[in-house]
């Protein structure tokens, strides 16, 4: 109680909540152009966090989050284009209301089931957390490489229609890692004399490429081949909150948010998947299944009150064990980290006035994400009407100054050009750029823990295995490679049936 004591004094302050209140504003923007998925609107705005007190920083970088899942239901509704991955589900009944004149209605729809399932997983984010942190005491560094190998696994497989894809890109974000000095032995490791490569890669270049730069590349090419180069224009009608309408389906709101949490809390599932789940388990739950898919609002209910919980879901995993839940909390982290917070289960002891801050701010962002979309949804839909030429442009700037403008080192703008020719061949090829950043971020603790570890234990490597943490991950590793395997196989059977 005192640790939420002490937050409730860094939190309330006129300057925090107003940059919660604009990181949402900026994250709902964001989230509502197809294509500027929550990762990438994060990295955008990393660089205005600099100089800010940790909870302001972070509790903009939230707002952020919660905004641009929230904010992926207008594309979806209006132009049935997803604006986030995680709106996918949200289309099929959506953009059907829509087609048939209720465009406001399914608007208002998404606005509650969005603020119901944020609400929702803010308070299990808030009772879940510090138990978990506790068990995570217990890790040392066995459970930590294992714990990384899970994580990459998991990522590797559920962001790439093909295993190997993913776990090739996953790969290369490990060899990435691995740019700059031994953090053992201090040997120079691929720098090729480059002395902004000593500390190895920075994270901010690596971000803003493989989700900016990447996805202005594909917009590009999208752009000079398609023969619709004018602006995206879409009249929503009366987009106002539909309480009644959401409270009506609490059965289907209580279980999507509880799917999303969990789901959110697993190592890389994503919010596409989380949505999709929620969208079957109302299904299942209806008593009118053929209704959906044709502009059913219990369809809508759960798929955005699903993607807007995986956020609070993916927080754990994150804040507790030092693992992103999916893309976007990945990209958060390395937020966080930039911050000097290094998150994980000594971050509850050393500094709990921080992570309560940081409950309290996400609980503040999913409010401030209702209030904005009740009286400005009208304005938002207005940034669709931007002519396409324009706005990639007007982004491909921002990220050049944000890059340079951190160190001043021109060095980070060949960077984030570089990885954003990769990440946009890693797209292009189903690849997956989620993979390459969870490899560059769970890397360097992979590595580190691993040498570390067989330092302690004499160089003997039972322990990783023999660990019950640490078996677990590992096992849970296997399982779960080898049921992607053979899900693999049964997609390629069903293919060529």
């Amino acid at each position: 109680m005192t640790h939420y004591v002490d937050a409730l004094g860094l939190v309330f302050q006129f300057g925090v909540l107003l940059a919660i209140a604009a990181g949402t504003l900026l994250g709902l923007i964001m989230g509502a152009l197809p294509g500027l998925t929550a990762a990438m609107a994060i990295a955008l705005l990393l660089p205005l966090t600099f100089g800010m007190p940790a909870v302001m920083g972070v509790g903009m970088l939230l707002g952020t989050l919660c905004g641009a899942i929230a904010g992926g239901s207008v594309s979806a509704t209006l132009l049935n284009i997803p604006g986030t991955p995680s709106s996918v589900a949200t289309t099929l009944d959506a953009f059907p209301m829509a087609r048939n004149g209720q465009a406001g209605r399914a608007l208002g729809i998404a606005i509650v089931s969005s603020f119901a399932g944020g609400i929702i997983s803010a308070v299990l984010l808030s009772l879940l957390a510090p138990p978990i942190a506790e068990f995570a005491l217990r890790f040392g560094p066995a459970e930590y490489f294992a714990l990384s190998v899970f994580g990459l696994v998991i990522i590797a497989s559920v962001s790439s229609k093909s295993l190997l894809k993913g776990l090739i890109a996953g790969l290369i974000g490990l060899f990435i890692a691995t740019v700059g000095s031994d953090p053992i032995t201090g040997v120079n490791r691929f720098t090729f004399g480059e002395m902004s490569l000593l500390t190895g890669v920075s994270l901010l270049p690596a971000l803003i490429g493989l989700f900016a730069v990447a996805q202005i590349l594909k917009d590009i090419v999208d752009y000079v081949s398609s023969s619709n180069k004018g602006s995206m224009v879409q009249n929503p009608g009366e987009a106002r909150p539909r309480w009644l309408e959401v409270l009506r389906s609490w059965k289907v709101v209580a279980s999507s948010s509880v799917i999303g949490t969990i789901v959110g809390a697993i190592p890389g599932a994503g919010g596409s998947i989380a949505s999709f789940l929620s969208y079957d388990q109302a299904k299942r739950m209806s008593k009118t299944p053929k209704k959906f898919g044709t502009g059913h609002p219990e369809g809508i209910v759960a798929s955005e009150s699903s993607n807007n919980a995986l956020v609070g879901g993916a927080l754990i995993p994150m804040l507790t064990l030092g693992v992103p839940g999916e893309a976007a909390t990945a990209v958060l982290m390395g937020g966080l980290m930039i911050q000097g917070i290094r998150p994980g289960p000594t971050l509850f002891a050393e500094q709990g006035a921080i992570i309560y801050g940081i409950f309290i701010a996400f609980f503040i962002a999913n409010i401030f994400m209702l209030l904005i979309q009740w009286f400005g949804i009208r304005l938002f839909i207005k940034v669709l009407q931007v002519p396409r030429k324009l706005l990639m442009s007007l982004i491909l700037v921002f990220c050049f100054i944000g890059v340079y403008g951190v160190d001043g080192n021109i060095f980070d703008i060949y960077l984030m050009l570089g990885f954003g020719v990769l990440g946009y061949f890693l797209s292009k090829y189903d690849f997956g750029t989620a993979p390459v950043i969870l490899g560059l971020i769970l890397g360097g603790i992979a590595e580190s823990n691993l040498r570390r570890g067989l330092q302690v234990f004499g160089g003997d490597w039972t322990p990783f295995v023999m660990r019950p943490i640490s078996a677990a991950f590992l096992i849970g590793a296997l399982l779960f490679l080898g049921y992607a395997l053979w899900q693999n196989v049964k997609d390629k059977q069903g293919v060529n049936a």
